[in-house]
């Protein structure tokens, strides 16, 4: 472990409000002429792939753009339901980018680079402005303005919102502006591609090798930049919030290929979902965080009743409001239930772990949220806003409840189609989940990872949350990437590519798919026996037990042995169908993910063994204060770990480097939530 010299964050020196605006104005341009002899990959077509995409080639490059999925539609970037952050004091609460940049700091535990933050949220006003151009039908108030609402870890208003579809309302807009691309030739499509390896020539990113999942075919592409966007990788749990393709293939080549890998045992946990049903169950659901606005969580205060409720002996409406224990609004008054999102899955947890838990599944694990108090005091709203007198009570509850339909109706929905249980009437069931990934590739201040030419971009790079992402802010920094950062960082590393040729044929493209298809052939010729979801549910079993919420050296230390060893046995005994020649062979495809995942989840145990502290999402069980809260160490631990990889070596031997995390506009102090 040591202090790198290879690294350099390309941080600008000037004051933190300018920096990046004297950055801007440093950086080299391209002229729109030499623009369409420039070509770019986008691998990945989320929101911060889609974004870049769009605006990359609205500026006139040429772009590739790749997704695993059979459309850009359907990227992950959907399910992010609850809402964009920006910091445009719509509601008078006395919000500003410092307040902002402050909040999202203060999420992250003083784990984020503040540079990047704080260029975050100066330019989140500008994402509202785009996402509205382009007819995102945000919701409004009686005036016809944009509303808003409250998020995990904020006392301000300033979560943009379109119901609980925010992702999908974004996603759509997205694709619309790529389809305009994609029409005028700008853009050309590769659906059903799976990236397999990076290739580099000659030290610099030029090209990557990917596999045609309809037909089969291992195929080789040019560029002169390529862009990471390709999502994070809570799928090594195996059950997570995330879609079931989701997967860390992209990045774990480029890290293998020489790109650091960041902070990667940072792993956010949502306190927000479907509590686990059985053991056949292939992913959870996750109930956005808006909902907390307006939900109360609560545990009964007797082990007893507890008991009732797990053995249906009784219904939440039988627990009286004194024998109700409202835990988060007792622990934490000044946030009471928009605590962030690690601090209240600790919550959930310590009470479920004491037995208060109300759900019947096997480790006794899920809470309430009620959102019976929200449908009384809108429908009293309603009342007096409408003149109405006296009413009787089913009266009130049905105004009120028309109010939380129009704020929540498909996510109610949702959960009624999931559990049978109507939500308006009983409480939801949630507890926490994986779901969000902060750790990723490494990158400077330009977004561009530790091989030059190769950019990462959203949840794919490690560079704006910390330990811990404050919610609704996923989306906000995938578009801020897309639209308005990368675009002007690329153009000042292409400026130097303007009369580069790049082929095909070069030696690196034809070794590196010599080495795509000898791992495909090692696959589907290994004559194993156990299939492969059988390894990943075994390693996502592993990771949730000792590198889930709560961790402790023995637990680290044991996940890392026995990592090892799924591995091996993976390697020795697992069964792929098909041949070679196949074309469509979706456990060919779990198979490569999974084989990746069993190298991935090493490193994130090492890092959190490494990580002697606890901070965010990263828990270490003797790194606590009396009261069980986080305890930080920033004599020891103020920096960004960057794991480096060494080629023909094990994930043991990889070398730890640290990027100092240096705070000149924000004093650092203890994060409460109190």
């Amino acid at each position: 472990m040591k202090n790198s010299f290879k690294l350099n964050s390309k941080i600008p020196i000037s004051s933190l409000t300018h920096k990046w605006i004297d950055h801007k104005s440093t950086l080299k341009l391209i002229s729109p002429n030499n623009r369409s002899n420039m070509e770019i990959i986008v691998v990945g077509t989320g929101l911060a792939g889609g974004s870049a995409a769009a605006s990359l080639s609205e500026l006139g490059y040429r772009v590739k753009a790749f997704c695993y999925q059979d459309s850009p539609r359907r990227a992950h970037s959907v399910a992010a339901q609850g809402g964009i952050n920006a910091s445009k004091n719509y509601k008078g609460d006395n919000d500003s980018i410092y307040q902002l940049f402050y909040d999202t700091i203060k999420g992250g535990d003083y784990r984020s680079r503040e540079a990047n933050v704080y260029r975050l949220s100066e330019i989140s006003s500008n994402i509202i402005d785009q996402c509205v151009a382009q007819g995102v039908p945000f919701a409004r108030d009686y005036a016809g303005y944009l509303e808003t609402r409250s998020f995990g870890g904020t006392k301000v208003s300033r979560t943009f919102y379109a119901k609980g579809q925010t992702g999908q309302q974004l996603l759509l807009a997205c694709y619309s502006s790529m389809s305009r691309q994609i029409g005028k030739g700008r853009i050309k499509m590769y659906n059903r591609h799976e990236m397999l390896d990076l290739v580099i020539i000659d030290g610099v990113a030029k090209g990557i090798i990917t596999r045609n999942l309809i037909s089969g075919k291992i195929e080789r592409h040019a560029a002169h930049a390529i862009v990471i966007a390709s999502g994070g990788y809570g799928n090594i749990f195996f059950l997570s919030t995330n879609a079931m393709g989701a997967n860390a293939s992209a990045i774990w080549k480029v890290h293998k290929k020489g790109g650091f890998f960041a902070n990667p045992c940072y792993t956010q946990i949502h306190p927000t979902c479907i509590p686990v049903h059985g053991n056949y169950q292939s992913k959870l659901t996750l109930m956005s965080e808006s909902l907390r606005n307006d939900g109360r969580i609560w545990v009964p205060n007797k082990i007893e009743d507890a008991i009732s409720l797990r053995n249906g002996d009784k219904k939440p409406k039988d627990i009286s409001e004194k024998n109700r224990d409202y835990y988060l609004e007792r622990q934490y008054p000044s946030f009471g239930n928009l605590v962030p999102r690690d601090v209240a899955s600790r919550a959930a947890k310590e009470r479920c772990d004491k037995g208060f838990g109300i759900e019947n599944n096997e480790n006794k694990e899920g809470v309430f949220l009620d959102f019976s108090f929200s449908i009384e005091k809108y429908g009293k709203e309603e009342e007096n806003e409408l003149g109405i007198q006296k009413t009787r009570s089913l009266d009130k509850k049905k105004l009120g409840k028309k109010i939380m339909e129009s704020k929540y109706g498909n996510l109610f929905h949702m959960y009624e189609k999931i559990t049978n249980e109507d939500p308006y009437q009983t409480p939801m069931k949630i507890y926490p989940a994986v779901h969000y990934t902060m750790g990723g590739l490494w990158v400077d201040y330009n977004l561009m990872s530790s091989i030059p030419g190769c950019y990462v971009i959203g949840e794919a790079n490690f560079s704006d949350h910390g330990a811990n992402r404050l919610g609704a802010s996923a989306l906000m920094q995938g578009l801020a990437d897309g639209y308005f950062i990368l675009p002007y960082t690329i153009a000042d590393y292409l400026s130097e590519c303007i009369t580069e040729k790049i082929s095909t044929k070069h030696i690196a493209f034809q070794k590196s798919e010599e080495k795509v298809k000898n791992r495909i052939q090692k696959l589907i010729q290994n004559n194993g026996s156990i299939p492969v979801d059988f390894f990943h549910k075994k390693l996502g079993n592993i990771m949730w037990k000792y590198v889930g919420m709560s961790r402790n050296h023995l637990g680290l230390d044991k996940a890392i042995k026995n990592i090892q060893k799924l591995r091996y046995d993976f390697w020795k005994d697992v069964f792929v169908p098909g041949y070679i020649d196949n074309g469509l062979n979706y456990e060919l495809e779990k198979a490569g993910r999974v084989a990746d995942f069993l190298e991935l989840g090493e490193l994130m145990a090492m890092d959190a063994l490494n990580r002697k502290e606890s901070c965010g999402s990263h828990f270490r069980e003797e790194y606590q204060t009396k009261e069980g809260e986080p305890l930080r160490d920033d004599l020891h631990h103020k920096y960004v770990s960057i794991w480096e990889y060494r080629e023909n070596h094990p994930i043991s031997d990889e070398i730890m480097h640290k990027e100092d995390l240096n705070f000149t506009f924000i004093k650092v102090q203890s994060r409460s939530y109190k």
